[in-house]
């Protein structure tokens, strides 16, 4: 496919947006998060506990910190489109290879190649797709884009728990499934992802970044989140599957969250033009802090179900509306800033399945994990709330 003046506008805002959703929706859906549905089966059927669970979780999260890092180099210039798909590639055969092994070890491997895949996937065609939607100014397609994230969570879901009431126990199967739809999804978006719409940019050197206090503030916030939202990313699936409440909530807990966070940038929207971007970011850190909360200090199904509705209603919400705080905070050097927001984030989502694995372990549930969690969000709510009133812009 080859951009040309006269090509139509609409075919490349259409082909950007979907081939967007899609992307998103089986390097962060299917690549980074199918872990989720699948983890209880694996528990089950090969014993593993719960700091195991939390090692494979944190190799995936390390991964995508080091995709993200290396993918900021610059080396890829001019080749995003085709680096992009192939992360796809790589991410589908990845995922089908998780079904070859019962090794802790290659399990972490795995997941670890799986994270820079999803990251180079995300990162590479979020250039290509946002470069259409800047030129065409649609934010639909930046929607439709980022809502895939939350498609992939809810397909994922829903996948899981139809093979489920195939092939009980059959985790192999799952991870072949998300690797044979990862892999169409990569074909589709060969066939329909646009090339860059414009030729690459020299890059200034950008200055040193200025730690204002806002700034500080901003980044050890951010960090806290990557923290305190991935325990029950990671782990809301496996407690529910631990309380007993049955295969139907067990989907329906990370499929409400997946359809949530689809819609959540559109519903943030208007709460965001009224309060800011820093009011809108505190906001959506105390719902999160309060969901994942609920999710073990409430008693029945609705603990997963609320907690993971709220969980999916806000973390793209605080992970979208934080980083552009961060451009805002220090627009002289917005690469660095991105760099550090992206280290912050990665260091927390790290630490995070590996603290709750090992305290479930040693306490017997996620209980303990959950608190801890919530409270890690509650001090980054705390650390942000002078941002509110932050000088910022609230624009697109």
């Amino acid at each position: 496919m080859s951009s040309s003046p006269s090509a139509p506008r609409d075919y490349y805002a259409s082909a950007a947006a979907l081939s967007g959703a899609v992307a998103m929706a089986a390097a962060m859906g299917f690549g980074r998060f199918s872990f989720t549905p699948i983890l209880p089966g694996m528990i089950s059927e090969l014993g593993l506990s719960a700091s195991a669970s939390g090692l494979i979780a944190a190799g995936n999260f390390t991964g995508y910190l080091a995709g993200a890092l290396l993918a900021s180099l610059n080396w890829a210039t001019g080749r995003e489109r085709r680096t992009a798909l192939a992360a796809l590639a790589a991410n589908a055969a990845l995922l089908g290879l998780m079904a070859a092994t019962d090794d802790i070890l290659i399990f972490t491997l795995i997941r670890f190649l799986s994270g820079v895949a999803s990251a180079f996937a995300m990162i590479f065609t979020s250039s290509v797709v946002l470069g259409h939607a800047a030129r065409i100014g649609g934010e639909r397609i930046q929607s439709a884009h980022f809502g895939g994230v939350g498609l992939g969570i809810a397909a994922s879901s829903a996948l899981v728990f139809a093979l489920g009431q195939i092939a009980p126990g059959a985790w192999r199967l799952d991870w072949l499934a998300g690797g044979f739809v990862s892999l169409a999804a990569f074909v589709l978006v060969f066939t329909r992802l646009p090339p860059m719409s414009f030729g690459p940019a020299v890059q200034a050197r950008e200055p040193r970044l200025a730690w204002t206090p806002a700034f500080s503030r901003l980044i050890l916030s951010y960090g806290l989140f990557g923290f305190g939202y991935v325990v029950t990313a990671t782990f809301i699936v496996a407690m529910v599957r631990q309380a007993r409440m049955g295969a139907g909530i067990e989907f329906l807990s990370w499929f409400l969250a997946g359809c949530a966070a689809a819609l959540s940038l559109i519903v943030w929207r208007p709460l965001m033009q009224r309060q800011g971007l820093g009011g809108a970011y505190l906001a959506a850190l105390t719902l999160e802090a309060l969901g994942v909360a609920a999710s073990v200090l409430l008693h029945g199904p609705i603990a997963p179900l609320l907690g993971g509705l709220l969980l999916g209603a806000t973390f793209m919400v605080i992970t979208a509306y934080g980083l552009r705080l961060a451009r805002d905070l220090a627009p002289e050097s917005p690469r660095r800033a991105f760099s550090l927001m992206t280290a912050a984030f990665g260091l927390g989502q790290i630490a995070g399945p590996l603290t709750a694995g090992s305290v479930a372990e040693w306490t017997g549930g996620f209980t303990l994990p959950s608190l801890m969690a919530a409270g890690a969000l509650t001090l980054a709510a705390l650390i942000a709330f002078p941002l509110r009133r932050a000088p910022i812009m609230t624009g697109t």
